[in-house]
């Protein structure tokens, strides 16, 4: 059973752009049917950081958010720009507590330039806006859907990303008794 839920915080750690995180809590808005708050947080990084792999670790983050900045009747999403990993993955987008109050989304690996590719502000948006919502969608209880456009599939690259749609499936959507839809 999920931690039943009365609003959503978005905490920026770090700047985002307060037009994207207007974009991304007014479709959070219409996929959960609740409040969205979003505020900036600050948190020294530093000791989260892993020399070796010149990356963030996302478990340990992903605690500290949970424990310092999650409330018992809200869903937390701590939001990123840094590289994510977790110690049996190279990277990650995000992580979240099945069935819990807490979460991680990181826009590090988002952007088009490092693919090589020109920079597309739009399609960072899109894949930023899709895995939060991923993530909630954990938060409330889902696991991975085999749905191939279902935001709750599972995704390990962009493209996968990219392929996915903004919502959840009927089927996922289903089993979130939570939903006041």
């Amino acid at each position: 059973m999920s931690v039943k839920a009365e609003n959503i915080n978005l905490i920026s750690f770090g700047y985002f752009d307060k037009g994207l995180l207007d974009m991304v809590s007014d479709h959070i808005v219409r996929e959960f049917n609740m409040p969205v708050r979003t505020r900036e947080g600050f948190l020294d990084l530093s000791e989260y950081y892993d020399p070796a792999r010149r990356q963030y670790n996302g478990t340990s983050l992903l605690k500290k958010i949970d424990s310092d900045f999650a409330g018992d009747i809200s869903k937390t999403v701590g939001l990123f720009n840094v590289d994510l990993f977790i110690p049996i993955l190279t990277y990650i987008f995000g992580q979240a507590f099945l069935n819990g109050r807490a979460g991680i989304v990181s826009v590090h690996r988002f952007s088009n330039e490092r693919y090589g590719m020109k920079p597309d502000n739009q399609l960072l948006a899109d894949r930023f806006r899709k895995e939060i919502i991923h993530e909630l969608g954990h938060m409330f209880g889902l696991v991975h859907c085999t749905d191939p456009v279902c935001v709750m599939r599972s995704g390990s690259y962009v493209e996968d990303i990219d392929q996915k749609d903004f919502t959840l499936c009927s089927n996922c959507r289903r089993k979130i008794p939570d939903l006041k839809l």
